[in-house]
């Protein structure tokens, strides 16, 4: 089974890669590092090995059997995660998560909000 972790090159990020690398050993599985950025229509997408370099050090450290992901298109990144997810049957999800203000979820939607809600596998959120 696989472990399915969101990723971003920031401190949230790196906790929830950290977490996820210690719950694929606990469980015996691989993990599959996705990281979803806008891009494609035209719109010049950013470099993702460079965002990915931090991680795969992690993970190579770690010696987790795992796969990285970097997804540029034209999706929200809780869509990316949620596809991958059911492609690869994931055995859980792990996002990290920030606090934020009822009117700030009102107005800017919450991708770990609907990740959490829509997955139908569990979904770990982890804090920075």
């Amino acid at each position: 089974m696989t472990v399915l972790v969101g990723y971003i090159a920031n401190p949230l990020g790196r906790a929830a890669l950290l977490f996820a690398v210690a719950e694929a050993q606990r469980r015996g599985s691989s993990l599959i590092v996705v990281n979803s950025q806008h891009g494609g229509h035209g719109r010049e997408g950013v470099h993702v090995d460079e965002v990915l370099a931090s991680a795969q050090a992690d993970l190579l450290a770690a010696g987790v059997p795992h796969e990285i992901r970097g997804l540029v298109r034209d999706k929200d990144p809780s869509d990316d995660l949620l596809d991958v997810a059911q492609e690869i049957g994931a055995e859980c999800i792990v996002i990290g998560v920030r606090r934020r203000s009822p009117v700030g979820k009102l107005i800017l939607g919450s991708n770990a909000q609907r990740i959490i809600l829509e997955a139908d596998c569990p979904v770990i959120a982890v804090k920075a």
